[in-house]
């Protein structure tokens, strides 16, 4: 399996080489379709030589990805492999597989809406925004967080990773501190330590407006300044807003008993003091979750 573009954030420019070799070996390649939204309307998917082609309806036709958003989608495959296709589950003896042969009848009138609301042309500039915003992204925080991986012009597609390890060797403070106190500035945390662990993925999509990744952009880049105080000494290595995070209401308006101020922790960036988002709680215990399963669900005497 291959997915196109990398989830490095990469295109593949050897794309047809990897699926000639893979296929001088006796063997098949199904490309995965969730980096689809780089792809849209400037690729063909059919050129690059797989023999799978899973066209996921989740993230670039408007379907939630992650959170139990389903990665389905059309499947295409060369004609050589046609025969082994499910067929129809209302014809017998079909190789059916599943009772609604075109998948879900609550998901695809959502992805048919946004293509036929965009069109083609629209499906287009959606990718290159994708992959605009993207490169954005990296050429603004490239100073800051070393981005891990470029195509071969220096340019992402689009998402980009960039790699905590170097800051976390010099202060302690790690991927998950970052995620957590991005949520200080009102952002739910790029994609944490995949596919390379010590990384942040950051993937805006078109979705986003410029105004917005502005903000995010200067978001991160306060989290940094925010690092170099745990470096010179500044701030605690332990006991900093880094570490303490994410700061909720609760905490606000209780006894402060940190040794940073209530702005430094809730109001980092001015823009926060007109439009400021709480957490709800604090940091999990993540470890102790892991070893200690607790189980909520309706216990089985219930049902009788």
């Amino acid at each position: 399996m291959v997915t196109y573009p990398s989830t490095h954030g990469v295109f593949e420019v050897q794309i047809q080489q990897i699926c000639e070799i893979i296929h001088t070996q006796g063997g098949q390649v199904y490309l995965d379709g969730a980096n689809l939204n780089a792809m849209v309307g400037i690729t063909r998917m059919g050129e690059f030589g797989a023999d799978v082609s899973h066209i996921n309806l989740h993230k670039t036709f408007a379907i939630p990805h992650g959170g139990g958003g389903p990665g389905m989608g059309p499947i295409g495959v060369k004609a050589h492999l046609a025969e082994f296709l499910p067929g129809d589950p209302l014809i017998k003896n079909s190789n059916a597989v599943s009772a609604a042969m075109y998948g879900s009848a609550s998901i695809l009138p959502i992805s048919w809406s946004y293509i036929k609301l965009l069109g083609k042309h629209g499906m287009q500039r959606s990718t290159e925004i994708a992959i605009v915003s993207a490169n954005y992204i990296a050429d603004e925080l490239k100073d800051y967080f070393p981005i891990l991986y470029r195509g071969d012009q220096n340019m992402v597609a689009h998402e980009c990773i960039i790699d905590i390890r170097p800051l976390k060797a010099q202060s302690g403070i790690n991927e998950e501190d970052i995620a957590k106190r991005l949520m200080d500035y009102g952002f739910h945390s790029p994609t944490m330590s995949f596919p390379v662990a010590g990384t942040l993925m950051i993937e805006p999509t078109e979705s986003e407006s410029k105004r917005e990744i502005d903000r995010f952009i200067t978001a991160m880049l306060n989290i940094h300044n925010e690092i170099q105080k745990v470096i010179n000494g500044e701030w605690d290595k332990d006991n900093n807003p880094l570490k303490n995070a994410p700061h909720t209401a609760v905490e606000m308006a209780g006894e402060w008993n940190y040794p940073y101020t209530r702005t430094q922790a809730l109001y980092p960036v001015e823009s926060l003091v007109a439009n400021k988002y709480f957490p709800p709680v604090k940091r999990i215990d993540n470890v102790y979750g892991d070893r200690n399963l607790f189980c909520s669900c309706i216990a089985t005497e219930e049902f009788e």
